[in-house]
């Protein structure tokens, strides 16, 4: 997969309904700061009966991009991806639409039984793929054992560059909605998510993290970012731009995992203590890669006496 794609460069997640006429800003003027990729819904943000008129937005959005890559390149631009409503509207839109701007397709209530008939038009596409786990399927660990092995064997697994677990939705399954004072974890989805990364992540797929719905409350977006980065998720779905300065924190690497990890991939001995820890190369290894990867893509923060953080260039470390 091309290194543009590496599930890494999605940071923070930035939904936009296509119905919006700013979208072109966003993508060609860096009018979103900090923003790595966007998705350009068709779905749950746009109401039934508004859908022609985003569909006839998202045609001139796309010439327009068009003309722009074939002008000055699109190598600074966000990764750009469409969420269409259903499979039938994917195949409308690679059938109609100039779709080159594109890095690729959100895949909504992704199932093993849809696969097929995604797979049957975007196998002819340049797209890439981020298939959305929120149906009901996804609380079954053996539904998502059998996806899990089913995507590994097959073709579509070159194009995946992330599974999104689609929270709001999953939790719609079971009739419930965050309470505004606790992480997603603190409730059934807590489950959930682990499942999914012992079930996907031992199999080698990214993971991303669910939206948080409660924009304004950063303590709790705070708290649960936290719990997003000891999953092992690689960035989370945003609402709105101020939650892509959080998203994108919580993506760096402190400087003592990040020393961590160089000792642990450097190291001739079995087991070695750093900064009060065990370091053992044969378990860590895996998580010291990660760490490096990901230090390469968000950068590296020290935590000063005073509490304040500070990135630090990878220039500047040994």
């Amino acid at each position: 997969m091309m290194k543009r794609l590496s599930p890494w460069n999605l940071g923070a997640t930035l939904y936009m309904p296509a119905t919006r006429t700013d979208i072109a800003d966003a993508i060609l003027n860096v009018k979103v700061e900090g923003l790595r990729s966007l998705v350009i819904c068709l779905e749950d943000a746009v109401s039934e009966e508004d859908v022609p008129a985003a569909l006839s937005n998202l045609q001139v959005l796309l010439d327009v991009l068009a003309k722009a890559k074939a002008t000055d390149g699109s190598s600074h631009w966000p990764l750009v991806f469409i969420r269409p409503r259903d499979v039938e509207m994917g195949a409308q839109l690679a059938r109609t639409l100039n779709l080159s701007p594109v890095d690729g397709l959100v895949l909504p209530k992704f199932t093993l039984a849809s696969l097929p008939a995604w797979w049957a038009f975007i196998q002819h596409t340049h797209l890439c793929i981020m298939p959305t786990l929120e149906t009901e399927e996804v609380f079954d660990v053996e539904q998502m054992r059998q996806l899990a092995m089913s995507l590994l064997d097959h073709p579509c697994h070159q194009r995946l560059i992330a599974l999104r677990i689609g929270g709001n939705d999953l939790m719609n399954v079971i009739a419930l909605r965050r309470p505004r004072h606790l992480t997603l974890y603190d409730g059934p989805m807590g489950y959930v998510i682990k499942m999914l990364v012992s079930v996907f992540a031992t199999r080698g797929f990214a993971l991303t993290a669910p939206v948080c719905e409660h924009i304004d409350d950063h303590d709790i977006m705070d708290k649960e970012l936290a719990l997003d980065m000891a999953h092992g998720l690689v960035g989370k779905t945003a609402i709105h731009p101020n939650q892509i300065s959080k998203i994108e924190a919580a993506l760096r690497v402190s400087d003592n995992d990040y020393a961590d990890a160089l000792r642990i991939l450097n190291s001739s001995q079995a087991v070695f203590k750093s900064l009060g820890a065990m370091c053992e190369p044969a378990t860590h290894r895996r998580w010291a890669s990660a760490v490096i990867e990901r230090a390469q893509v968000y950068g590296i923060i020290s935590e000063r006496e005073h509490g304040g953080i500070v990135r630090v260039p990878l220039s500047q470390q040994s």
